[in-house]
Order: C-alpha cells, then sequence, then structure tokens
C-alpha cells in the first residue's frame, strides 16, 4: 500500500516538472517571437499604406475621397498596374477629339438616374465615323463598377452599316485636374477592334466617384464644375498591298538577239528589243568595248528588266558559237548588280576570245547573244 502510494508521489512530481518546463518554453517562444510578430504588423501596414499612396493619388488634402472601399480600389489600381495594357497618367494636351464640360457634377449624377445613369453626350465625328461619349457618375453602374466613375464611346451604328468592316481606334479617357491643371487619363495601349457587333468600349473602373464630391483633389472646381474628354485615334486600315512570289517554270524562258556590223559598233552600248518571258518584258544591254573595270579589254553583257523591276534573278547568258556550237556560258543569279541594276558580268568575254576565229564568237561581223531565264521573284502590288 505504502509502494503504491509513493509510487503515484512520484508520478504527480513528474506531471509537475513537466507542466513547468512547457510553460517556460511557451514563455521564451513568446518573447522571442514578438519583435518579429511587431515588425510584420509595421511592415503590413507600411505596406498598405505604400498600396494607397502609390495608386490613389490624393495629392495635398492628407485625407481619401468618401466614399472609398479600400479592398476594391486597391485591387483594382493593382490590376491595371501589372496587368501592362493600360496607362494612367496625367498630361498637359486637352482631350483631341471631344469634351465633355458639366456646370455641376453633383447635379448631373442626380439628373440621369432617369436615363439609365449615364451622361450620353452628342455624337461627334472622327476617322470617318460617328461617335458618342458615354459618363456613368452613380456608384455601380454600370453594374460591377462599384464606387468608380465609367467612361465608355460608343460608335454609330450606321456608320458601320453603310461600311461593314472592322474599324480599330486607340481610346483615351481623360478628366481635367485644376489643382495641376493637368488632364488626368487612363489610355488602353492596344487599339480597341469595333465591328457591328462590338460597337462599344470602355473603363469600368476609370476613376473613383469620391474625388469628385471633394474639391480638395481637383477633379470638381469653381463650384462644382467638371469635365471629361476623349482621343480616339482611328487606324486607316491599309488600301494598297504586295505579294511577293518565286516563278521558276518560265513560260518561252529562251530569246535569241543578232547584233550585226559588229566591226562599226561605235556606240558605248546597244539594247535589244523587248522580249517577254514568264510574263515580264525584259531588254539584253550590250557593251561592244566594255564597261567599268572591263573597259578596253572585254565585252560586258547584262539581262535587263524592261518595265525596271528589282527582284531576284536566276539566268543563262552565252555568247553563241557560231561554228561547233561550243557557247559561252555564263549563270547570274542573284539580285540586281550595281552597274545596270540588272543581272550580268562586265567582263563577259575577253576581246582576245571574241576576235578568235577559231572559236566562232564572231562571225560575218555579227555575234550572237542569247538568255535562257530559269527563275525569278515576281511583285504584285493589288
Amino acid at each position: 500500500m505504502y509502494t503504491d502510494e509513493k509510487k503515484k508521489d512520484k508520478n504527480y512530481g513528474s506531471i509537475f516538472v513537466y507542466c513547468v518546463l512547457c510553460f517556460v518554453l511557451i514563455v521564451e517562444v513568446a518573447r522571442f517571437a514578438k519583435p518579429y510578430y511587431g515588425n510584420l504588423h509595421n511592415l503590413m501596414e507600411t505596406e498598405a499604406l505604400v498600396v494607397e499612396e502609390g495608386f490613389v493619388d490624393v495629392m495635398n488634402s492628407g485625407k481619401l475621397p468618401c466614399p472609398f472601399k479600400t479592398s476594391r480600389s486597391a485591387s483594382a489600381r493593382s490590376h491595371e498596374k501589372l496587368s501592362g495594357l493600360i496607362r494612367r497618367e496625367d498630361r498637359a494636351r486637352p482631350p483631341s477629339s471631344y469634351c465633355v464640360k458639366f456646370q455641376n457634377f453633383a447635379t448631373m449624377a442626380k439628373l440621369v438616374k432617369d436615363n439609365g445613369d449615364k451622361y450620353e453626350s452628342r455624337p461627334f465625328s472622327v476617322g470617318g465615323y460617328n461617335w458618342t461619349l458615354l459618363i456613368y457618375p452613380n456608384e455601380n453602374k454600370p453594374v460591377g463598377s462599384g464606387g468608380f466613375v465609367s467612361m465608355y464611346v460608343r460608335i454609330d451604328n450606321s456608320s458601320l452599316i453603310a461600311n461593314p468592316h472592322d474599324v480599330y481606334a486607340e481610346i483615351t479617357f481623360l478628366t481635367y485636374k485644376s489643382t495641376i491643371d493637368r488632364y488626368h487619363f487612363l489610355q488602353e495601349t492596344d487599339a480597341q477592334r469595333f465591328h457591328l457587333f462590338k460597337q462599344q468600349y470602355g473603363q469600368l473602373n476609370f476613376l473613383e466617384i469620391g474625388y469628385y464630391r471633394d474639391p480638395g483633389h481637383g477633379f470638381i472646381f469653381d463650384g462644382g464644375q467638371s469635365v471629361f474628354g476623349v482621343d480616339i485615334l482611328v487606324a486607316n486600315p491599309f488600301e494598297k498591298w504586295e505579294v511577293f512570289s518565286y516563278e521558276e517554270n518560265i513560260r518561252d524562258p529562251l530569246f535569241n538577239w543578232k547584233l550585226t556590223k559588229f566591226s562599226t559598233c561605235n556606240l558605248d552600248s546597244y539594247t535589244s528589243g523587248s522580249f517577254s518571258s514568264g510574263g515580264r518584258d525584259w531588254v539584253l544591254k550590250v557593251y561592244p568595248n566594255g564597261v567599268g573595270h572591263a573597259t578596253g579589254n572585254s565585252l560586258s553583257l547584262f539581262l535587263l528588266s524592261a518595265s525596271n523591276e528589282k527582284g531576284y534573278v536566276k539566268a543563262k547568258l552565252r555568247v553563241i558559237d557560231q561554228i561547233r556550237s561550243n557557247h559561252l556560258e555564263k549563270q547570274v543569279e542573284g539580285w540586281p548588280n550595281a552597274t545596270e541594276n540588272g543581272w550580268g558580268f562586265e567582263k563577259f568575254i575577253s576581246f582576245a576570245d571574241l576576235n578568235d576565229s577559231t572559236k566562232g564568237f564572231l562571225a560575218d561581223d555579227a555575234i550572237k547573244f542569247e538568255v535562257e531565264i530559269l527563275s525569278f521573284s515576281k511583285t504584285d502590288t493589288l
């Protein structure tokens, strides 16, 4: 009996010791973590302040507009900043397409409640199309805008019906800020596509409504006036374009040209008549006394485009052997050279070979040339 009681006392003592140790451990952990918790708390407050100051321009007012929903505002502005598609800045230049001035923003906001909670401007013309500027000054109108003013532009449906194709336009929404005498703007960096089934584009969260309730922010001034505007830059579609292709199956690839009375050719150059090959007109041009580095020592021969085309050409140029058909052939392949803006060789055949009667290039005071067009590039303007 005594032994059992002694065992129980030992058990109680062990439990007591364990409890004391656990208590000491908890106290030490709490003491150790307290500085970090304080730093974390301060860091969270600092981060929140940075978010508010970075995305909400309160200028020198020292207070946020009211009503102001912190979580929604920070989230919306963070999305705009990180998306990379929207620019939110200030500029001195006023709107370039259209502007609306309200003598009293608050009065306008009340009056439009009977008009779908939107102010709709008169139609205005930009880029050959009629547009309308829409301003939503009240909370959650349209649905999802929360505490933001929303701005939209709408293209006139009749403009699209009369000229049914897509319209691309760069859109910038603006509002005047009197405290800095500049225009606060929000711009989508990508051009917007308008068509019969998408006639409207805008920014659901343009600027917090609270900014238009406190003159200290500068967006209302002189007794409640406010100014809104829009830039619309219509990108006109291209009217002309070109198609580059490479022709290899050439119709009528061969052309022959005979230059007679060669010994009396005293002009610098001679040009053949125009000939058609592969649907394009060409000419051959020869310099009997050479050109460039070949002057005085070699005959020069070139293939030219009769219409001054400057594409890629592959062709064979020949001086015909009129005795044994052992023709002198050289191939051109590439873009036009600088000498004649054509394709050929300054030193095509030397005078020594040309005047050698055994080679048959000059017979009866005549010389024959031949060209075989193998392929060429083609650019068609549509």
